[in-house]
């Protein structure tokens, strides 16, 4: 008899806690804008936007200028790397960075070769070696 007793109490306090847990959400709409997702090297990272302290964090999120602003930039080091990758140049290194330029030495097929980008939206290739 007791062991029944036991039962019901138990599952009587469970059902209580998943009642309240169930009215506690159900008082408060769900506010999707005000959390953030965060993926970074500590993992992931769920934030709301009223614990945003400007001075350290995006607190607005990305906005549509700084995307539009990153593909109009010219061609960098890395995106010159890159594209000599796709031209399957192996073990490519950045020999020297002009206002104009970038040069680029790698090998390709077991020869050793030099491409010169053009810093424009691109990279075009200017000249190989």
């Amino acid at each position: 008899m007791e062991d029944v007793v036991r039962k019901v109490s138990i599952t009587s306090s469970l059902m209580a806690l998943v009642g309240l847990g169930a009215i506690t959400l159900a008082a408060f709409p769900a506010q999707a804008d005000n959390l953030q997702l965060q993926l970074g090297k500590h993992g992931p990272r769920l934030k709301l936007m009223e614990d945003c302290d400007p001075a350290y964090d995006d607190c607005e999120g990305p906005r549509r200028d700084d995307r539009r602003d990153r593909r109009q930039r010219g061609c960098t080091e890395d995106r010159a790397l890159d594209k000599a990758d796709r031209m399957g140049i192996r073990r490519a290194r950045i020999e020297s960075v002009g206002r104009r330029e970038i040069t680029v030495r790698g090998r390709q097929g077991g020869d050793r070769v030099r491409v010169t980008f053009g810093t424009e939206r691109g990279c075009p290739i200017l000249d190989r070696e």
